[in-house]
C-alpha cells in the first residue's frame, strides 16, 4: 500500500509532517536514482505516524521539486523556493500490527425492534427501482410534436391585433352563468326531431289542428349567424377562440361593433359544439329569450359589453405574442444590466 502525504523539507534528512494538531518527523534516506527520475522520494513513517494503524493523509496535486542528491529542494521560478512537496510514503510492513486510534464515539439510534430494517437491492433479479419520469426521453407522436412547436411559436412570433384579441376571453364566472343561459335555448336533436315529426303526422292524421309556433332556441352555422348580424336580428354572438384557421371568424368581431351587437370570445370551440349537439361549433348566437330569463339576459348583455365592445378600439391597438425563452430572456437581462452600468460609468 503506498500512501501520500504533504511535508514541508526541515532538512536534508528530516521532513516534518502535520498530522493530529501535531508535528511528526519522518526519517529520509538516500534517495535512490530510480526514485529521483521518476519525480517521488522513498520514506519510512517513524514517530508517532508509525504508532498509528490507519495513516490518514491526504493527497495533493503538487510536484515534488527534489532533485538528485539526498533530497535537496529545487528553486522554483523567481527565486522561491516551494516548500510543500508530495511525498510517496511507504506503509508499514505487513504482520507489524498497530493500536487501533481510538474514535469518536457516535450516539447511537434508538430503533424500533419491531419494525426491521430491510434495504432494497437493485441488482439483477433483485427488487424493481423506482419509477421515473421519462416525459422528456418519450418519443412523442408527430401530431403531438406539431401540437407543442405551433404552440411554442405562436408565443415567440409577434402577433398583430387582429389575432391577438382572440386571447382575451371571457372571464370564468361571466362565462359559467352564459353557458347556463344557452343551454336553456339548446336546439332539438335528432331523436326530439323524429317524435315531434311523428306526433304532427298522427295529429294531421286524426284531423286535429298542428301547433306551428316556433321555438325559441339558439343559432349556429357561421354563415346562418352572419346573416342574422346584417338583418341585426342577433340579439348576443358568441364565438370560439380557437377556430382554426382563424381566418374564418376574424372579421366578426369588427361586424358585431359596427352593427353594434353585443359580442365574446369564449374557450372552446367543442364547448359550443356540445351545446348544439355537434363536435364544434364556431359561432352561436340568441336573436330572443323568454320573459322569465329577460331579468338574467340584460345583466349579462351589460357585463359582455364592458368587456368587448367597449374595449374594441383599446385591443385594436394591443399587439401579442414576442414571449421568449427563459434562456432569451436571461441573456435580454444581463445586457440591460450591463448596459445600465456603463450608463451609470458615463454619468459617473
Amino acid at each position: 500500500m503506498e500512501v501520500y502525504v504533504k511535508g514541508i523539507v526541515t532538512s536534508p534528512y528530516t521532513v516534518t509532517v502535520a498530522k493530529d494538531n501535531h508535528c511528526t518527523n519522518i526519517r529520509r534516506p538516500q534517495a535512490s536514482s530510480s526514485h529521483t527520475t521518476q519525480g517521488f522520494c522513498s520514506f519510512f513513517l517513524t514517530g508517532n505516524v508509525a504508532n498509528k494503524q490507519n495513516v490518514d493523509v491526504a493527497t495533493w496535486s503538487s510536484q515534488i521539486n527534489t532533485k538528485g542528491g539526498r533530497g535537496k529542494e529545487r528553486p522554483m521560478e523567481g527565486g522561491r523556493r516551494d516548500r510543500s512537496q508530495l511525498l510517496h510514503v511507504r506503509a508499514p510492513k505487513k504482520g507489524v500490527k498497530a493500536p487501533i486510534a481510538a474514535a469518536k464515539k457516535k450516539p447511537e439510534k434508538v430503533t424500533n425492534p419491531l419494525f426491521e430494517k430491510r434495504p432494497k437491492q437493485f441488482g439483477i433479479g433483485g427488487a424493481l427501482p423506482p419509477k421515473r419520469d421519462l416525459t422528456r426521453f418519450v418519443k412523442w407522436p408527430k401530431t403531438v410534436q406539431l401540437q407543442r412547436k405551433k404552440r411554442i411559436l405562436k408565443q415567440r412570433l409577434k402577433v398583430p391585433p387582429a389575432l391577438n384579441q382572440f386571447t382575451k376571453t371571457l372571464d370564468k364566472n361571466l362565462a359559467t352563468n352564459l353557458f347556463k343561459m344557452l343551454l336553456k335555448y339548446r336546439p332539438e336533436d335528432k331523436a326530439e326531431k323524429k317524435e315531434r315529426l311523428l306526433k304532427r303526422a298522427q295529429a294531421e292524421a286524426d284531423g286535429k289542428p298542428v301547433e306551428a309556433k316556433k321555438p325559441i332556441v339558439v343559432k349556429y352555422g357561421l354563415n346562418h349567424v352572419t346573416y342574422l348580424i346584417e338583418q341585426n336580428k342577433a340579439q348576443l354572438v358568441v364565438i370560439a377562440h380557437d377556430v382554426d384557421p382563424i381566418e374564418l371568424v376574424v372579421w366578426l368581431p369588427a361586424l358585431c361593433r359596427k352593427m353594434e351587437i353585443p359580442y365574446c370570445i369564449v374557450k372552446g370551440k367543442a364547448r359550443l359544439g356540445t351545446i348544439v349537439h355537434k363536435k364544434t361549433a364556431s359561432v352561436l348566437c340568441l336573436t330572443t329569450v323568454k320573459n322569465e330569463d329577460k331579468l338574467e339576459f340584460s345583466r349579462i348583455l351589460e357585463a359582455i359589453k364592458a368587456n368587448f365592445n367597449d374595449k374594441y378600439d383599446e385591443y385594436r391597438k394591443k399587439w401579442g405574442g414576442g414571449i421568449m425563452g427563459s434562456k432569451s430572456q436571461a441573456k435580454t437581462r444581463a445586457k440591460e444590466r450591463l448596459l445600465a452600468k456603463e450608463a451609470a460609468q458615463r454619468m459617473s
